[in-house]
């Protein structure tokens, strides 16, 4: 396989690992509801000339979708980034890119749950250790101080937001739909940017001016449309599996990202809590052999 269709995917997961510390800068500079609402009208203005004239070709599909569509852009658009936006309030960017990485492991978990997928060994037992090394994390090094619930809000909204996202791709397994890629993308944009209006207008309604409109721009075009056209690009030429196993990048990217731009200091439960949640996913990607199926094999050998 040539080294350059790699490129797609690690251009991808450095952008999106970029976009953490974009969420730290916007705190201060523009409010949450106020970026998140911007973002996806940015990006669907960026869109529209190129993707409208096949939605409307495809507007028949779209009438009968519209439910799957508006909750799919709920839980991959406005949930998954409008949570991000307020976590960065309350945590940290290493921290969220951390968090973020369980994406495939949340997946792998919620497929077993809703799409009745087998659970691998790989599933159970990076689960656990993911499990432990989120702890380790939300707790600052100290998984005990979890039973007095001393979480971060930041942290708490960026695992649930994680949840919605990892969830909105079980949910785009589970619902075919015959539209091409970027007709069901515009689709669900449009479904985002319908729900974060409420938000953004109830406000605080943060003025576009010289030090927020840089933190706009980059998390509408290449945050969201540019990173969309490389992972499809990546997903068409490796295939989806290798191209998850690249998100794992994220939590290294992040900090270092947020070092050189933040100057945040990576502690010792950074290493021990993302390097634990690492390995989860790593096992969840890897060993994917039904763990039902070692049971069977199990009581089979035992009634001979």
């Amino acid at each position: 396989m040539p080294l350059i269709y790699f490129l797609p995917p690690l251009a991808t997961v450095l952008i999106w690992s970029g976009n953490m510390t974009i969420n730290q800068l916007s705190v201060g500079a523009i409010a949450p509801s106020s970026i998140a609402f911007l973002r996806w009208l940015l990006a669907l203005a960026v869109m529209t000339p190129f993707v409208l004239p096949a939605v409307l070709r495809h507007r028949a599909e779209i009438s009968r979708q519209w439910p799957k569509l508006a909750l799919l852009g709920l839980l991959g658009m406005g949930l998954w980034q409008g949570l991000a936006y307020v976590a960065a309030e309350t945590t940290t960017a290493t921290n969220m890119g951390i968090l973020a990485a369980m994406v495939p492991l949340l997946t792998v978990l919620l497929s077993a749950l809703i799409l009745r997928e087998p659970p691998t060994l790989g599933g159970i037992i990076g689960g656990v250790l993911a499990f432990v090394g989120v702890t380790v994390l939300l707790g600052r090094g100290n998984p005990l101080s979890l039973l007095h619930l001393q979480v971060a809000l930041g942290d708490a909204l960026m695992v649930v937001a994680a949840t919605c996202y990892a969830l909105y791709g079980v949910m785009l397994k589970r619902w075919s739909m015959n539209l091409p890629p970027w007709v069901m993308l515009y689709a669900q944009v449009c479904f985002a940017v319908l729900f974060l209006l409420p938000p953004y207008l109830m406000g605080p309604m943060t003025p576009i001016d010289g030090q927020n409109i840089g933190l706009i721009l980059y998390a509408g075009i290449p945050a969201s449309v540019i990173t969309t056209f490389l992972w499809m690009r990546a997903v068409r030429q490796i295939g989806a599996n290798q191209s998850s196993i690249f998100i794992n990048l994220m939590p290294l990217f992040s900090a270092l990202i947020a070092m050189v731009f933040l100057g945040e200091q990576v502690a010792g439960f950074h290493l021990a809590g993302g390097l634990l949640i690492l390995a989860g996913v790593i096992m969840a990607q890897t060993l994917t052999r039904p763990f039902t199926r070692d049971l069977t094999s199990d009581k089979s050998s035992r009634a001979r």
